[in-house]
């Protein structure tokens, strides 16, 4: 696609989402049709059959009850809005980090219980190494027993880091 024909569809995509976007905020910021008629019922007080002056006053009172009740009403948007805003933030916080430490947890058992492997492989040779010493002294003895606790120490943290990462890896 050229650079011209690319434009023009960005353009037209664009303009579309902005005509969206402005229908959307119109019909948000509209008064609720079928809850207007009650509202204007209730709006309106019985006229006096005092003359001009006491029909200037209850329009006036009338007058004061509708800004104060469209204020009222534009709190409570601003109230529900920002109500609306933390939850999504914290749903798309959620969703967004919930998987990242989640990885990033199975990452980190898999990579110690790598180390550990081969802390676990270090001691087998070890264990290799010292198998004759067995019968020769008490020395030998100890270093061959030794290595063989930390083998099977380090060869447990090796598995159960596996496991671990395993399980996590599978949690929802």
């Amino acid at each position: 696609m050229d650079r011209v024909r690319f434009g023009r569809a960005l353009g037209f995509g664009a303009r579309q989402a902005v005509k969206t976007l402005v229908n959307a905020v119109d019909a948000a910021t509209a008064e609720n049709p079928s809850v207007a008629p009650q509202r204007r019922a209730t709006d309106r007080a019985p006229e006096p059959s005092g003359g001009s002056q006491s029909g200037e006053r209850a329009a006036a009172d009338s007058a004061a009850r509708r800004a104060a009740q469209a204020a009222t009403r534009k709190v409570e948007q601003a109230r529900e809005v920002k109500g609306g805003l933390r939850r999504g933030s914290k749903r798309f916080g959620e969703a967004v980090w919930g998987p990242f430490l989640r990885l990033s947890g199975v990452l980190w058992l898999e990579v110690s219980g790598f180390f550990f492997g081969l802390f676990a492989l270090f001691f087998l040779g070890a264990v290799f190494r010292l198998r004759g010493q067995w019968h020769a002294n008490s020395a030998g003895r100890q270093q061959l027993a030794g290595a063989a606790a930390m083998l099977l120490l380090f060869g447990y943290f090796c598995v159960s880091n596996f496991v671990r990462a395993r399980r996590r890896e599978r949690q929802r």
